[in-house]
């Protein structure tokens, strides 16, 4: 059994614009990093990320970015205190539709033991992910922060 999943949503604006609105740390903290994000989403730069209504700062370490099509990323799974740390793979695509005026976003996320602790873990960047793209959608196309009050 490989743990793995794959949330999307269609977000009514050019594959570019949405690219960017998850690449640039300061509008990726408009709607999704409550505490901040530090680094644009490059290879070979140093990224956090930072929640406040999920302690903690998380680094981010940038694989691969195709300008305005793909970013793919790794950080650190959170199986609880008791579970050495490893990291799961995020991919995100960004796919233009419609003569690129809506962007179909999807996210995978994948890598982690096969376990009880790695299920929920798994669950739980699924919510995280979804939520995400929720949260993509509104800003970009309508500049609403959903997340706000969302955890807490």
């Amino acid at each position: 059994m490989e743990l793995k999943f794959k949330v999307f949503a269609h977000v009514s604006r050019p594959s570019h614009e949405v690219f960017e609105a998850v690449a640039d740390p300061a509008k990726l903290s408009g709607y999704f990093t409550t505490g901040g994000a530090e680094g644009r989403l490059e290879v070979g730069s140093a990224v956090t990320w930072d929640f406040h209504d999920f302690p903690g700062r998380f680094p981010v370490e940038v694989i691969e970015v195709v300008p305005d099509r793909k970013i793919v990323l790794k950080w650190e799974a959170n199986e609880g205190e008791a579970q050495p740390g490893y990291q799961t793979t995020v991919t995100m695509e960004f796919a233009p539709l419609d003569d690129d005026t809506r962007t179909l976003v999807s996210i995978t996320e994948e890598g982690w033991r096969e376990n009880q602790a790695a299920l929920g873990s798994s669950y739980g960047n699924c919510m995280g992910w979804s939520q995400m793209l929720a949260a993509l959608k509104l800003w970009v196309e309508r500049g609403i922060n959903l997340r706000e009050g969302m955890y807490r």
